[in-house]
């Protein structure tokens, strides 16, 4: 009986040569992209997919943002890396998920790119158990292609169903072999290893701990917001966003972001811009007047700015204003 398994895909090339190591086994191959807040763009996914195939496994991308928030973003049981990442409580939160949809694909087994000593919080061995554990693999049924002769044999290795002696030891954070390995699989196309998990990132976790300082019922799309324009929190405690371009503009226009007003200027083009709909006076026309600031406008000409359902008068001011309240 052919065998088929699920992979957890995140584009990169570790993930790529996990596949690609169980598909030259003659095992079918579906890689599942765990969106947990940044995913689900069709150009993104488009690359997946071909990256995917090109590892000869199909391609799903799997939404999962509302449980993540609620299950382990704001409650982690192993607590944050240096930003706001809860990078164990999150793999464990992925196997977990993959291994649910074993039945759906009857799939037997699940894989993942990972390498032992690569990343210092979810990639250490003890770490691993702790990852285990979170994604109740009961069965021992996550394999690891990468690194599994430094590890225990999985039941797919003791069954028989994947050949432990075609799997690597893979080990640290060194490039060099999975380079190689690429070169010799003609691997052209892949995610750089210099990028990451946003929540890794010390501006978007600024903008996190700035979010729920001050709001914490955070929704699917507050949390998309996070990664567009520039954020700001005014004197009187009111959220602002300003679009940096026109892709900003438009991902944040497509966004419910119910609790913010835009801002709007009739005749002219520039950053759109948002403010807490529950907003005071007085930052309501400070944001008038950095909205306009950011807009193709005059100096010492007064706009009107229409915020929800007042119209506010407003004089463009120098951008330097807005910096001191950049989060």
């Amino acid at each position: 009986m052919k065998r088929k398994c699920l992979a957890l895909f995140s584009g990169g090339l570790d993930s790529m040569l996990a596949i690609k190591l169980i598909t030259m086994q003659g095992i079918e191959v579906h890689a599942l992209n765990i969106d947990i807040g940044f995913g689900s763009d069709p150009v993104k996914n488009e690359t997946l997919a071909k990256r995917a195939a090109m590892a000869g496994a199909t391609f799903e991308s799997v939404n999962v943002r509302s449980k993540y928030l609620q299950d382990v973003l704001f409650n982690p049981k192993f607590g944050y890396g240096k930003q706001f990442n809860p990078c164990i409580d999150c793999h464990g939160f992925m196997f977990r998920t993959a291994i649910s949809m074993l039945d759906d694909y009857n799939a037997s087994f699940v894989i993942s790119g990972e390498v032992v000593g690569q990343r210092p919080m979810s990639q250490r061995n003890d770490a691993m158990v702790h990852v285990k554990n979170l994604a109740d693999d009961k069965d021992d049924i996550v394999l690891r292609p990468l690194c599994a002769k430094l590890l225990k044999p999985t039941m797919p290795e003791r069954e028989g169903w994947v050949d432990r002696e075609k799997l690597l030891g893979l080990n640290g954070r060194g490039r060099n072999a999975q380079l190689n390995l690429a070169k010799e699989f003609g691997f052209d196309e892949f995610e750089s290893p210099g990028g990451g998990c946003p929540y890794t990132m010390e501006g978007f976790s600024n903008r996190i701990r700035d979010f729920i300082k001050f709001d914490n019922n955070m929704s699917e799309d507050d949390l998309q917001s996070l990664r567009y324009g520039r954020h700001l929190r005014l004197p009187d405690g009111a959220k602002m966003i300003i679009g940096r371009d026109q892709n900003d503009n438009e991902k944040l226009e497509a966004l419910k972001l119910q609790k913010m007003d835009s801002i709007n200027y009739d005749g002219i083009i520039g950053a759109h811009s948002f403010i807490d709909k529950n907003a005071s006076d007085l930052d309501r026309a400070l944001a008038a007047k950095l909205a306009i600031s950011y807009c193709k406008s005059e100096p010492n000409v007064v706009y009107k700015a229409k915020i929800g359902d007042k119209i506010i008068e407003a004089t463009k001011c120098d951008k330097s204003e807005a910096a001191k309240y950049f989060i």
